[in-house]
């Protein structure tokens, strides 16, 4: 059986826009969409407490929440599998949980209690550093006037390719990702000359530049190796820092496609800064892909 697609949902405009990206994800795949909400909402209000003090329940506007994101995605892509859960737990583990058995975790850059579009929500982040598959965040402005997610307009996914990049499952998720969308895939390794290297002098000028600038292709080569021929793919070394690289590259991406090292013996956030920086400000969905160390 096909892995889903799992869709955090919590009835906030962020959360209804990745469902519509969940579902033409999920039909891009051939895959079933999963819709999750998770609350601990039991915990602090019983259903006669409610009624009591004669408002509804908070159970009847989840399954409100859940009923109107199913009939969203449906309506979005007619035929799809769809199935729901409503979890009465943190969202952040149940998400993790449920990523345990999904192709891809798909999430809005911000919940209900959010402060401002432009923040990354703490739920996403969260999931994003412990989760053991991919998570696609919806960052950026990609919504119609009615509030919906239109389809990518740059045919382009961008992949950072770190340091150590041979055997890369950010690599190989960015190749799956651009040939479902017929897209090129740009790779990209940022690098930098370290300031101890530079010279004023005019006859020196440039040399450790150059020599950064070679080792940074030699890698990307490297990582590259063993890409598909029947992928549009086009190399790219970019002098700066990785965490500004990338988001000023997600411009005219679709996708933005990053690893996080993941060690299996370490429970705490497990992130890097450079795929923090990327969901804080890329301006294209990003996807932060586990790579086991």
């Amino acid at each position: 059986m096909d892995l889903p697609i799992v869709v955090g949902v919590d009835g906030s405009e962020s959360s209804l826009r990745a469902v519509d990206w969940a579902a033409d994800e999920a039909a891009l795949r051939g895959a079933p969409l999963r819709l999750v909400y998770a609350s601990l909402w039991e915990r602090y209000e019983g259903a006669a407490l409610a009624q009591g003090l004669g408002e509804p329940s908070e159970q009847v506007m989840v399954e409100d929440i859940v009923r109107t994101a199913a009939r969203r995605a449906h309506l979005r892509r007619t035929g799809l599998g769809i199935t729901t859960a409503v979890l009465p737990e943190e969202p952040e583990y149940a998400l993790v949980r449920e990523g345990h058995e999904a192709a891809a975790l798909v999430l809005g850059s911000r919940g209900r209690s959010g402060l401002a579009e432009m923040l990354l929500g703490s739920v996403s982040l969260a999931v994003a550093a412990r989760a053991s598959c991919p998570v696609i965040v919806l960052r950026g402005s990609q919504v119609t006037h009615d509030n919906q997610v239109r389809a990518g307009k740059h045919g382009r996914v961008v992949v950072g390719v770190g340091e150590k990049a041979t055997d890369s499952a950010a690599l190989r998720f960015a190749v799956q990702e651009a040939k479902l969308r017929d897209a090129t895939l740009d790779a990209v390794r940022a690098w930098r000359c370290p300031a101890y290297e530079s010279t004023d002098h005019p006859l020196l000028a440039g040399e450790p530049a150059r020599l950064h600038e070679r080792n940074a292709a030699e890698i990307l080569e490297q990582a590259l190796k063993g890409a598909p021929e029947d992928v549009d793919l086009r190399r790219r070394t970019i002098e700066g820092p990785a965490r500004r690289v990338l988001p000023d590259a997600s411009r005219e991406a679709e996708l933005l496609v990053v690893g996080a090292r993941r060690n299996p013996g370490h429970l705490g956030l497990q992130l890097g800064r450079v795929a923090h920086a990327v969901l804080h400000h890329a301006t294209c969905p990003v996807a932060v892909v586990p790579e086991l160390v």
